[in-house]
């Protein structure tokens, strides 16, 4: 199982860090961009993120990490560009951009199960309020997990629905989707009640 389908195999240094490692550096470097506020640092730091993942060979991958965020980074440009100014256009836009990079670049470096290992350490400290560390780790597998499951019952809808000669607006495959994701939500409860999870 790859981090919401995004996790590439290789060798660089960045796949010899671990988990908690990369996220602290994303943690830190984000909360520099924020505090600082500067336009110019973000700006450089939005710059400078498409350079690593040429670096550690992921290149290829950049164009998949930074087109979901497109639109919005332009609708909040024009934003700010018309009610705050230019300055804070570009300051926000780069924080975003840049806080995008540098997290595709943790997703497609690490292995979910080292994810998943990593915040179900952290989460060991909450035994004394009740909590269970394993089922911590079970409900951000199965979140992670649903990710790509919502992304392939839609697929399968549109799939159907073209087969069929039908035509109109996307709105017509939500009920599809939502019945398809949960019969697999049912599946999926009967699989772990079948092996005594309650």
């Amino acid at each position: 199982m790859s981090m919401v389908g995004l996790y590439v195999p290789g060798t660089s240094a960045l796949y010899r860090m671990t988990a908690g490692t990369k996220l602290l550096v994303l943690l830190v470097v984000v909360t520099v961009l924020l505090v600082l506020r500067d336009p110019w640092v973000s700006l450089s730091a939005a710059v400078a993120a498409p350079s690593l993942y040429a670096v550690f060979g992921l290149g290829g991958h950049l164009w998949r990490a930074f087109r979901p965020v497109l639109l919005f980074l332009v609708l909040i440009a024009a934003f700010h560009c018309l009610f705050t100014g230019w300055e804070t256009a570009v300051r926000v836009c780069s924080q975003l951009a840049a806080a995008v990079l540098l997290a595709g670049l943790v997703t497609r470096t690490t292995p979910v199960t080292e994810m998943l290992d990593l915040f179900e350490r952290l989460a060991r400290p909450l035994r004394f309020a009740g909590v269970r560390p394993d089922r911590v780790a079970l409900v951000l597998a199965l979140t992670i997990r649903c990710v790509p499951m919502v992304a392939g019952a839609w697929t399968a809808s549109r799939e159907a629905y073209l087969a069929r000669g039908l035509s109109g607006g996307a709105h017509r495959m939500v009920v599809p989707v939502i019945v398809n994701l949960l019969r697999s939500a049912e599946a999926l409860g009967e699989a772990m009640s079948a092996r005594g999870m309650d």
